[in-house]
């Protein structure tokens, strides 16, 4: 009986140790659930609006004949991002936001991805909404895309975005999605996810979008899953077509394509404002961040205005980098401010990962950094250089020396920025007087005017950005001690770089051979990548042709460079 009675007494004792595990197990569970349930909260919803081609005097806290009172009040009531730098074309914007990582990191250095051209983001390498959707985010896009399609791994579904709704080339019509690689080789160019959107036209894209915005926020649970949109919208790049009722206001405006271009900004100002209304209509708007911004300077022969910045779209002056952005949320904890703080469009990737409790360790090789201390409370920002880009397609001769200096880049380490090579037109274009445009878009998007025959030896410049904002006084004979510290920055960039991955025009990319449309035309076992390894040789009758269309513009670059030495004599 008594060694039934201790046999009992060891069965209790092992049972109440069981019972204690199982408690604490039960415990530990509870409080896990309790931890995932509270980052669940503190997860805000991240709405990312990105415009096309806005210049810095293209939006009303700027200048106040463009009528913009959404985007004004929300800049107002948030933090005004004014030393805020982007990329001077679409596609390398683009690529920076949605991977963090400098273009002479993705091998995206030179221009942009062409519709015909096999080429889209790195296979190997994550992005934005990848990471987002990993820490519990339901992830979409609407809008252009411009990152590349020939095969289905390189549709923004592919690349982290659970729904898409939008164009995948870099420009389209704005009722008939029609869209052009040159003369002859057009298509449609509007799909629903990672099929054809057949049948939308004569709906203005710009609402089309801003529809489909709203409606991914009416389908969605604010209370569940967290919210990532990304609404890239076409808008204000070419072509330049307001619906009649926008552009009155504006009718005072004496050039066409300038009036037509702020007709387009207040198309998007109005889309922004049926967002916000949506936000807060659903539920959003008080756990939300609202970004917005531009992917480039503007153009000013199609309308837009950089004005009093030098230089526009696809240059390396400030016009064509410096960025309008602005950052609008309840959760910003010092707001109705301006931040100066030096900030670059790959500071998103880390900022909104960080921001939704998302993990960065294992995105390798990141040029963004958190700033949203910076953004939120005012602290000092961690950024304290910019590699605007190194594209060494853009050099004229082979010299040996710590750099090459024929080669295209430009830096911005502290007050100083430095260019070499051809950065560019780089004139001073005041509010547009030209009565017609030049040329087609894809002339513009792809080649800058030609300098002028007096600074063609020139290969070097250097500005105290903080304090000659416009670029007009050139510093590099008087400070040879700082150009070389920045060649020198350049080197050790340089030696980071990727081969630059600009290959052919793919015939079989036709939208002649896809019923009319543009599409995938690769097998995905094809090794397109491998396949080229670097960039094509150009043959000598399509840089003839170069010349040619070149020739064109060159009135127009007399014209320009009449009008500034007129500006400057007159201190205008």
């Amino acid at each position: 009986m008594r060694d039934a009675a201790v046999g009992l007494t060891v069965l209790g004792a092992l049972l109440g140790l069981g019972c204690l595990s199982a408690h604490q197990h039960e415990s530990n569970q509870t409080q896990s659930e309790r931890k995932a349930a509270q980052r669940k909260r503190n997860q805000p919803h991240i709405v990312f609006i990105l415009i096309d081609d806005q210049g810095f005097n293209d939006i009303g806290y700027h200048n106040p004949t463009i009528k913009t009172p959404t985007l004004d009040k929300l800049a107002a009531e948030g933090v005004k991002l004014e030393n805020y730098y982007v990329q001077p074309i679409c596609t390398p914007s683009r690529s920076q936001l949605l991977t963090g990582r400098y273009q002479i990191h993705t091998g995206l250095q030179h221009s942009i991805i062409r519709p015909s051209q096999p080429s889209c983001l790195p296979s190997h390498m994550d992005t934005l909404p990848e990471r987002l959707r990993e820490a519990g985010y339901s992830t979409h896009m609407v809008g252009k895309w411009h990152l590349g399609f020939y095969r289905k791994a390189c549709l923004p579904t592919r690349k982290g975005f659970d729904s898409f709704f939008g164009s995948l080339t870099g420009s389209v019509d704005y009722y008939s999605y029609g869209s052009c690689d040159g003369p002859g080789v057009c298509g449609y160019d509007l799909h629903d996810d990672e099929e054809v959107a057949w049948g939308q036209e004569g709906k203005y894209s710009t609402t089309l979008f801003t529809q489909r915005a709203r409606k991914i926020l009416e389908s969605h649970d604010p209370n569940g899953r967290p919210l990532f949109l990304l609404l890239s919208l076409q808008a204000v790049h070419t072509p330049l077509q307001p619906p009649k009722s926008y552009i009155y206001p504006y009718r005072d405006m004496a050039n066409v394509a300038r009036r037509k271009f702020a007709a387009m900004v207040s198309t998007v100002d109005e889309a922004v404002r049926n967002v916000t209304y949506a936000l807060r209509k659903y539920g959003y708007y008080r756990n939300s961040v609202m970004i917005y911004s531009t992917d480039n300077g503007a153009q000013p022969f199609t309308g837009g205005s950089n004005w009093p910045l030098r230089g526009r779209k696809g240059t390396y002056w400030e016009g064509g980098v410096r960025g309008v952005a602005f950052v609008h949320s309840p959760l910003l904890k010092r707001r109705k401010r301006v931040s100066k703080d030096l900030l670059h469009i790959t500071d998103w990737f880390p900022t909104l990962v960080g921001l939704a409790g998302g993990n960065i360790s294992q995105s390798r090789g990141l040029d963004g950094f958190d700033v949203w201390p910076t953004i939120s409370e005012g602290r000092e920002s961690p950024r304290r250089e910019i590699l605007h880009n190194i594209d060494p397609l853009h050099k004229s001769s082979k010299a040996k020396s710590l750099w090459d200096t024929t080669v295209q880049a430009a830096i911005r380490v502290g007050d100083w920025k430095l260019l070499t090579g051809d950065p560019g037109h780089g004139d001073w274009v005041p509010p547009q007087m030209l009565p017609t445009l030049p040329g087609r878009w894809w002339n513009l998007e792809r080649s800058s005017l030609l300098p002028s025959k007096s600074a063609a030896h020139k290969n070097i410049w250097l500005f105290n950005i903080s304090g000659d904002p416009y670029e007009r006084h050139d510093l590099a004979d008087q400070r040879p001690d700082v150009v070389q510290q920045l060649l020198a920055r350049l080197a050790y960039y340089n030696q980071t770089a990727v081969p630059v991955y600009f290959p052919p025009d793919d015939p079989r990319a036709d939208p002649s051979r896809h019923d009319g449309a543009w599409v995938p035309w690769a097998d995905e076992e094809q090794d397109e990548e491998g396949k080229y390894r670097g960039v094509y040789k150009k043959s000598k009758n399509s840089k003839k042709k170069k010349k040619k269309k070149k020739c064109r513009l060159c009135k127009l670059r007399s014209f320009f460079l009449k009008l500034n030495t007129g500006m400057m004599s007159n201190r205008i």
